[in-house]
This record gives C-alpha cells, structure tokens and sequence, in this order.
C-alpha cells in the first residue's frame, strides 16, 4: 500500500519561506503524477500545483506561480513544495497526493495533511 508523509509545515510570518516534503512509500513513486493541494478553514480543498513523474513538466494554480516552485526527487521518493513569499491568506493544511495523468490528473492517495499558518 502507498503510503504518503507531509512535513514542513509550520508558523512563519508574511514574506517568509518555507519547504513541505512529502515522502512516498512504495517503488513505482517515479510512475506517479504528484500534486499539492489545500484547504483553509471554511473552504473547499484546492488545487496548488502538480508535477510529472519524470519531474520535467509542472503546473501551478495562479494564486501560487511564481511564488511556489513544486520538485521532485525519484531516488529518495520525495516530492517539495517550496513556498516563497508567503501570504496570510496561504494559511491552509496542505496536503500531498500521488495519482496518475496529467490533463486530467487523478489522485489516488493522499497525505495526512500538514498546517501552513502565516501571520500578517
């Protein structure tokens, strides 16, 4: 069974930096599409950024390009989300996902989520 980790979350103020990790178990993690999601308090799960699993293709939601950059890395079975410049409205558990396509991107397992809280 796949298995997904967050970390790297954490309290950090507006303007500041932070890098999520998500570890994956299992031995096909190159073969999955990966993605970010996140849900703020009140709101509906929404899509942040996704990237294949050759790691040569990436996609992000506009309120986060050019600001989070999604990575991977296939020998440690590790996805990144690097978050710079945060806002307070960034504030949100942020979830990883491994799925599979890319269009249509369908994710099969999720982490358990890891909280983003930035302060003004």
């Amino acid at each position: 069974q796949v298995q997904l980790v967050e970390s790297g979350g954490g309290l950090v103020q507006a303007g500041g930096s932070l890098r999520l990790s998500c570890a994956v178990s299992g031995r096909t993690f190159s073969s999955y599409t990966m993605g970010w999601f996140r849900q703020a308090p009140g709101k509906v799960r929404e899509f942040v950024a996704r990237i294949i699993g050759s790691g040569d293709n990436s996609y992000y939601a506009d309120s986060v390009k050019g600001r989070f950059t999604i990575s991977r890395d296939n020998a440690k079975n590790t996805a990144y989300l690097q978050m710079n410049s945060l806002k307070p409205e960034d504030t949100a558990v942020y979830y990883c996902a491994a799925g599979s396509g890319w269009y249509q991107s369908i994710y099969d397992y999720w982490g358990q989520g890891t909280q983003v809280t930035v302060s003004s």
